[in-house]
């Protein structure tokens, strides 16, 4: 190959025919389903960590009433809001996108894609996102001694299985 001569690329080539447009519309008054899970993400860290959304938003320069915002998906999260928040919760800017469903991932594009619609009240019905269960992990942790611990793991797995006899 001499030096004038370009190197072959592997792969899609880049031009118009290899860029994936999305023609989906953003209905106004409807939180992205894709900003509700980042949101969601953003209030389960904070809430392992012990964090209010006062001191989280004091940390990164917001009221507590914009980090309500972001974590009910209502205001979308930029770029830089998201590396900072990453930062101050100590995790990876990868760790909000992790988990998401496969509904929200292969979406499809057309206006009618009715995603969204309810994500909001889905994402409060979620057993991991609720107060209780975030709560409950943290107790959980701080049990000292890791024989203690598991102990109270296998009886609450105990409870649960015994949970539809009881009903």
């Amino acid at each position: 190959m001499n030096k004038d001569s370009k190197p072959k690329l592997r792969g899609p080539q880049p031009g118009p025919s290899s860029v994936r447009k999305i023609t989906r519309r953003r209905i106004p008054g409807v939180a992205d389903p894709v900003d509700v899970h980042v949101g969601s993400r953003v209030r389960l860290r904070r809430t392992l960590l012990g964090l209010s959304q006062e001191k989280l938003g004091d940390a990164v320069g917001l009221t507590f009433q914009q980090i309500q915002k972001y974590e009910r998906g209502a205001n979308r999260i930029g770029a830089s809001r998201l590396y900072d928040l990453a930062h101050v919760l100590d995790v990876s800017v990868a760790f909000f996108f992790e988990e998401m469903s496969e509904e929200i991932k292969s979406r499809d594009d057309s206006p009618a894609d009715n995603l969204g619609l309810n994500t909001l009240e889905e994402a409060d019905k979620d057993p991991l996102t609720r107060r209780e269960t975030l709560e409950l992990v943290r107790a959980y942790y701080k049990i000292g001694g890791s024989a203690v611990r598991k102990g109270v793991f296998e009886l609450v797995k105990s409870l649960a299985k015994m949970a539809p006899q009881m009903n």
